[in-house]
């Protein structure tokens, strides 16, 4: 049996500056972006060579709240990269705010950034793929 996870949901403000944000300054893709009527919209972005992606969802009610803190403050999700010089330097200058110098972890290359809503990302280069890659 095989299974992955394909989407992770994640709740946004508005459907169009949040494309704004993942599409026009982390640099994903957009995959999908269908009108379900009503004002709702399936929304998805992935990074770059990656099959799985985020749901886009529009927060209903007392859904608007959690926008940006669904991790209660934590890193809620994880961005990896086979390059974090590129990446981390690609993306500070499209205006993605760090709240880090990247730092040299055991475990690779890593810097912490926010979308922009506050929702807590680590960029990572796992020192596997900086090994791989001779750094």
């Amino acid at each position: 049996m095989t299974q992955r996870l394909a989407l992770t949901a994640l709740l946004v403000a508005d459907y169009d500056e949040a494309l704004g944000f993942y599409v026009g300054k982390a640099g994903f893709e957009l995959v999908e972006d269908t009108d379900m009527g009503a004002g709702k919209r399936w929304v998805v972005v992935r990074p770059p060579g990656s099959d799985g992606g985020l749901l886009l969802a529009r927060a209903l009610g007392e859904q608007a709240a959690r926008i940006g803190d669904q991790a209660g403050g934590r890193v809620f999700l994880f961005l990896e990269t086979d390059d974090f010089d590129r990446d981390h330097a690609r993306m500070a200058a499209a205006g993605v705010r760090f709240l880090e110098e990247p730092r040299r972890e055991p475990y690779g290359t890593v810097a912490v950034f926010e979308d922009l809503y506050g929702t807590r990302w680590d960029l990572i280069q796992p020192a596997r793929a900086a090994s791989a890659a001779g750094r």
